[in-house]
């Protein structure tokens, strides 16, 4: 799962995601329902985004803190007087942790295939937070975004398309299975990327192409869309009602189990 973005852009696709992420948060007001993350509140995903960072920050350094000093990481968030300020704190110490860390600096680290330590948390983080930052604008809007509506450039999207099924879909604990070997294909349009995803009783094998897709594939399923439609429809951050190819609908009604 190499990614080919820089830890820099990845920082940088993480301050975009924060900016974001206040201006939403703002708009909606903590106590606003989070269409995309269903029984949550906009203070649950802030507390959670903030604890997230300051544990990110925390592995980068080489510290290990333990399930105590998590749980006191999101209370803090929950109960300070100034929630997009604590939001905004934990994500520059993250920054600052990314950046400041060695190349050879060793962390855990929790994907398949995954990248050195650094680059990992700079590339996971600024996907954690984009993704989190989307659902305070599905708060802010009482809906899920269109991709239209989101700041997400194409280039992030298509290393989040790439993290997701590379790292998240092949982990012997995905989800992502069927009784007989099936291959889906997932087609930016527009770009050159795409990836096969050999499916079957075990974890999913991921292959990324870097050529146009020619349709020599053969797949059971096809999903396209843009990268930005891409990236949110693979994190579930669509709305389940708007129109989606039958192939996409079908895969995620009757295969992610």
């Amino acid at each position: 799962m190499p990614t080919h973005l820089t830890p820099e852009e990845h920082l940088a696709g993480l301050r975009d995601a924060v900016v974001a992420f206040v201006r939403y948060v703002d708009r909606a007001g903590p106590a606003a329902a989070v269409p995309t993350c269903p029984d949550w509140t906009v203070l649950d995903l802030v507390a959670h985004q903030g604890m997230v960072h300051r544990w990110a920050a925390a592995l980068v350094r080489g510290e290990r803190p333990d399930d105590e000093a998590v749980a006191a990481f999101e209370a803090q968030g929950r109960a300070g007087p100034d929630l997009v300020g604590w939001l905004r704190d934990g994500a520059l110490e993250v920054t600052r942790a990314v950046a400041e860390a060695p190349e050879d600096r060793a962390a855990p680290v929790f994907l398949h295939d995954a990248p050195a330590p650094r680059r990992f948390w700079a590339r996971r983080q600024c996907h954690e937070t984009t993704i989190h930052a989307v659902d305070a604008l599905s708060a802010s809007l009482g809906r899920p975004p269109r991709a239209d509506e989101t700041w997400v450039d194409p280039a992030l999207a298509l290393d989040g398309i790439d993290e997701l099924l590379g790292g998240f879909l092949t982990r012997p604990r995905s989800r992502l299975r069927c009784e007989e070997d099936a291959l889906l294909v997932v087609v930016p349009e527009g770009a050159t990327d795409w990836w096969e995803v050999a499916l079957g009783p075990r974890p999913a094998v991921v292959t990324r192409h870097r050529t146009p897709y020619d349709g020599a594939a053969d797949p059971d399923w096809e999903v396209t869309g843009s990268a930005v439609e891409l990236y949110l429809r693979l994190w579930n951050r669509t709305d389940p009602a708007d129109p989606v190819d039958e192939d996409w609908r079908h895969l995620t009604a009757v295969r992610w189990s």
